[in-house]
């Protein structure tokens, strides 16, 4: 597979050079249907345009490649590479994320059980230190502990739709798709 903690130490630094935060490294599938997702966002807008996905993923591949050259296999077989913004319903992957969404739904799914709970939803209250605040629709006001979060994503809602900046769409119309087999 695929050493996600090692793919993160070579990406983060190609995102940060162009100004963008790595919100998620991922890979996903399996066999030759593998796919290596990468998700930033400039931070001025918490969004990528397409250029900007496109910037990102020439970079990236670049590097991965020479590192490859050089003789360290990061990702074994083929994959594809996919660089996208987080979106509205994004995920919640840094402890900065659940401060700056503070007051906005949330689903978590916990690595193990939380006062009787594996998954959650409801309004985040925060985070202090290492423990997210959660007010659980079910449970009430839960503490979970930042090392027990397995996954965690915003719900759409209203609220959530008026906080967020409108997607900046520029460029799309522009991006050609193209056979596999033509691109290589």
């Amino acid at each position: 597979m695929a050493d996600i903690a090692r793919l993160t130490e070579v990406i983060e630094p190609e995102a940060a050079a162009l100004g963008f935060e790595l919100v998620r490294v991922k890979m996903t599938g399996s066999g030759e249907e593998r796919t290596l997702q990468i998700m930033a966002e400039d931070p001025a807008t918490g969004q990528l345009l397409v250029e900007q996905c496109m910037e990102l993923s020439r970079r990236v591949s670049d590097k991965i490649d020479a590192i490859e050259e050089a003789g360290e296999v990061l990702v074994q077989g083929a994959y594809n590479l996919e660089v996208s913004s987080p979106g509205i319903d994004r995920p919640l992957t840094r402890a900065k994320d659940f401060a700056d969404w503070a007051g906005h739904e949330a689903k978590i799914a916990l690595s193990e059980k939380i006062d009787d709970h594996r998954n959650l939803r409801g309004e985040l209250i925060g985070i202090e230190g290492d423990v997210i605040t959660v007010e659980d629709n079910k449970a009430g006001r839960i503490a979970v502990p930042f090392d027990k979060v397995h996954s965690a994503q915003l719900v759409f809602t209203d609220k959530l739709m008026a906080a967020t900046q409108p997607l900046d769409m520029t460029g799309v119309e522009d991006v050609e798709e193209t056979d596999e087999e033509e691109a290589q």
